[in-house]
């Protein structure tokens, strides 16, 4: 895959990601042994982080304070290539953050999210990093964004015609989307979060591709993937079977690896589902949110 000369724009959470491991099943009201693992996290930022891994040109738009937490964000992000130069950093601040209590075997037990600083990219604070996102190859938006940031980015690709992904972040937010969704080439979700539009996937495909949702990608977890394209049905692909040690970040680098393929394949919906799937069976078989040893070889190699 040759890498483009204009970045991947990745816009969203930017966050500490705190992992808590459980080394039994929980007791409410009581005090749990556990295991404590820190990472760089936030979902664009470790889409941005897997893009950036795979060769990529990538550059982040999002918010960090002025603490160790994010001094560290942004030391990573340097180190493993992502350009941050339109990351705003606010004075007195405390870094967001997301902290993840895992279930002895590596599922959610329950997700915390502190994320007051991803609010502060509204219209007006987005304006500055507008000529970045002009130039961008692909513009990627993670469910973190506050509301009104909604209609600035759609209308941006709708009149530029760069392509725009949606990437969900919880089933809590999805009622941050606008109604009016045209301009959205993409929006990438999970099960749970497809069921806050509609507990039938089939109504609630129906209802995206009405509101302008181009194409509808959603994880099934081990079931695989399932796709909806307005011109088209769906198609379901099954996913690689792996000994899963962490579940956080792998639907991260799921999307990573769709956007990855879009670069060079924009039509191929095989290729984006497969290069998906790889990528997300790979973090699963690691305890970070990114997988410390991915590299463009990924790419070439397969």
């Amino acid at each position: 895959m040759t890498a483009p000369a204009a970045p991947i724009v990745c816009i969203g959470g930017f966050n500490v990601d705190r992992k808590l491991r459980l080394l039994a099943d929980p007791l409410d009201g009581s005090s749990n042994p556990c295991e404590a693992h820190e990472t760089p996290g936030g979902v664009v930022r470790n889409v941005a982080e897997n893009l950036a891994r795979l060769g990529l040109p990538v550059a982040l738009i999002a918010a960090v304070g002025d603490d160790a937490g994010g001094r560290m964000l942004l030391e990573q992000a340097a180190r493993v290539g992502i350009a941050t130069e339109a990351v705003l950093k606010l004075r007195r601040q405390v870094s967001d953050s997301y902290t993840a209590v895992l279930s002895p075997d590596g599922g959610l037990h329950l997700g915390l999210a502190a994320m007051p600083l991803v609010e502060r990219l509204n219209p007006w604070a987005l304006e500055s990093s507008k000529a970045l996102r002009a130039s961008a190859a692909l513009v990627v938006a993670d469910g973190n964004l506050p509301t009104d940031a909604w209609p600035l980015l759609l209308g941006e690709a709708q009149a530029s015609g760069i392509r725009l992904v949606g990437v969900a972040v919880s089933e809590a937010k999805m009622d941050r989307l606008p109604e009016s969704l045209t301009g959205l080439y993409l929006l990438i979700l999970n099960a749970g979060e497809l069921s806050t539009v509609a507990a039938d996937p089939a109504e609630a495909f129906a209802r995206l591709h009405a509101r302008g949702v181009g194409c509808v990608l959603v994880s099934r977890g081990e079931r695989g993937l399932l796709l909806s394209q307005a011109a088209r049905g769906s198609r379901e692909w099954p996913a690689p079977q792996v000994d899963v040690v962490d579940v956080t970040g792998a639907g991260d680098a799921l999307a990573a690896g769709v956007c990855a393929a879009l670069l060079s394949h924009p039509d191929d919906a095989d290729a984006a589902a497969r290069l998906g799937l790889d990528l997300a069976a790979l973090t699963l078989q690691t305890e970070d949110s990114v997988h410390p040893e991915l590299n463009p070889n990924f790419l070439s190699d397969r």
